[in-house]
Parts: C-alpha cells; structure tokens; sequence
C-alpha cells in the first residue's frame, strides 16, 4: 500500500497531551482531606495500636478487660476503622467529591 492511498484518519500517531478519551473529566489532583484521612486511619491501626499492644501490653487489664478478651478485640478495633474508612473514601471517589 503506498502513502498516496492512505489517508490521514486511518493512520495512528501518538501526540502526548492530545487525547479524545475522558476529555470532559477534571484532572485528578492528588489525594484530597479523604484521601489523607484515610492514610492517617492507615498509620493508626498499623503503627499507633499494636505499637501500644507491644510497648504496654497491660494497658487492657487496667481497663478491666480479661488478657484474652482484650487480644480478641483490639486486632478488630483498627479493622473495622480501617474498613469504615475505605469505604467512606471510596464512595466519596465515585461520586466525585473531594
């Protein structure tokens, strides 16, 4: 096929920064306050609580909590929070909120 019978729409060139794909969508811009939100619910439920599980580890007796009660439910403190957080962040992604 020669370059004379080829027309011009039915060649592909990549143009970077030219796209016809998602044009009328704003551009991301970064994680916004739920995003942030959810990396601090991150670094709590794997830094903050089971570095105070490791470093005070009968901190749920002066509570008043039993040793095994306590090692049974403080692992599923940070997760339902974590879970929560997800998908509070998640659902605010897909309607396009902040």
């Amino acid at each position: 096929m020669s370059s004379d019978t080829t027309s011009r729409e039915d060649t592909y060139v990549h143009r970077p920064g030219e796209s016809d794909i998602g044009a009328d969508e704003p551009e991301p811009k970064g994680f916004g306050t739920r995003g942030w939100a959810l990396v601090g619910v991150v670094a709590l439920c794997f830094l903050v609580v089971p570095g105070a599980v490791y470093l005070v580890p009968s901190l749920p007796a002066m509570a008043g909590l039993p040793y095994l009660a306590a090692m049974l439910a403080l692992p599923m403190i940070p997760a339902v929070l974590l879970g929560a957080a997800a998908v509070w962040s998640m659902t605010a992604a897909t309607r396009g909120d902040d």
